[in-house]
């Protein structure tokens, strides 16, 4: 039966879009314990729901044994988004901000991939169920299960190694040899005790692209991540201003990053995904930094509806578009700038004076 389910899982991870799936065991890995010490050490940042702990004071991620003590394995589902358009450094227009590959999508992503995976838990169920009645004899305990799509506390991509999924890169990406790292992740947590696929061995080598390409050095080292540094975490996570020293490195990403995964080899030719949820939505590649920093409230809260862009907030979207213009080197920006430099958020009209500054700063 235990053959017989893994297979089934897999068949239908496949079926409703999922390239890749595998499973893993609920066990306290070694990176686990890295996670607990990199939470330590800060480099979760202003993150604090990666801290969430127990009543005994554990981090919640770092052990899936004491969060969910009837969990026995992990399946792990991943997903191509990557989209048949120029990687960021290509694109060199100054006037024009870079939203990251995943967020340009029809649907957020949380939705487009949860949607598959309780296809797949809802199989497992029936397909469980049918197996247990005509399978043995004697009562079954009931299979229980839980989804998460970058919500849970769990560190996915660490399972995703175990399940043979792919292996952590040096960005701290997931890669996987035929799709590269453009993979969302789901996960499905069961008490059914199922067979374990093999990780994947690292195939990162020598190669250090992604720490030499970072423009604020997030990569400390390879493997380490420290998101007070990281374009992304600033963007997105990041609330009130940005700090200062931080913003010239920040060039014109007005939501994430992706340079890091776009100078990684492994994604030179890593194919398109043919979900239609995940085609760029229209103004969503370079979008134009003026039009960003000046839209209302309510078109940005229609312009992005159902997107994963909203999690940056109106005010936070309109400070990074800011950044960006006071990066541009583009002086045509400054009467805008001005106008926003008395805006009635705090936070918009400061970074809007630096930006101001940084423009006009060579001219006296």
């Amino acid at each position: 039966m235990i053959s017989h389910i893994s297979t089934f899982i897999k068949q239908v991870a496949q079926e409703v879009g999922f390239e890749l799936a595998g499973i893993a065991a609920v066990e306290d890995f070694l990176e686990l314990e890295y996670f607990s010490k990199w939470v330590d050490a800060g480099h979760a940042a202003e993150m604090k729901y990666l801290e969430s702990r127990d009543d005994a004071g554990n981090l919640k991620r770092a052990s899936l044994k004491s969060t969910f003590p009837w969990a026995r394995n992990v399946i792990v589902c991943a997903i191509n988004y990557n989209t048949a358009y120029p990687y960021s450094p290509e694109e060199r227009d100054s006037r024009k901000g870079w939203i990251a590959r995943y967020a340009w999508g029809r649907e957020d992503y949380h939705d487009a991939v949860m949607r598959r995976l309780r296809t797949v838990e809802n199989r497992l169920q029936e397909e469980f169920s049918t197996a247990s009645r005509f399978g043995e004899s004697g009562e079954k305990p009931a299979l229980q299960t839980r989804c998460y799509v970058d919500t849970g506390p769990i560190v996915e991509r660490v399972y995703a190694k175990y399940a043979g999924v792919g292996w952590t890169g040096k960005n701290t990406c997931l890669l996987n040899q035929k799709l590269g790292s453009w993979l969302f992740l789901g996960v499905i947590l069961t008490s059914l005790e199922l067979t374990p696929d093999l990780p994947v061995a690292d195939r990162c080598g020598s190669c250090t692209r992604c720490i030499d390409a970072c423009p604020t050095n997030a990569l400390i080292a390879p493997y380490q991540l420290d998101s007070n540094q990281c374009i992304s975490y600033l963007t997105i996570e990041k609330r009130g201003e940005i700090p200062a020293h931080m913003r010239d490195g920040i060039g014109r990403h007005v939501f994430g990053c992706d340079i890091c995964q776009d100078v990684c080899p492994w994604n030179r030719k890593a194919p398109a995904s043919a979900a239609a949820e995940f085609q760029p939505r229209e103004g969503l590649v370079n979008p134009a930094l003026e039009y960003l920093a000046q839209m209302s409230e309510e078109e940005f809260r229609e312009k992005f509806r159902g997107s994963a862009i909203r999690r940056t907030k109106y005010n936070g979207l309109r400070r990074n578009a800011i950044i960006a213009m006071g990066n541009s080197r583009q002086p045509e920006f400054v009467p805008l700038l001005r106008k926003l430099a008395a805006d009635e958020d705090l936070v918009v009209a400061e970074t809007a004076c630096w930006a101001i500054h940084q423009l006009t700063k060579d001219n006296g």
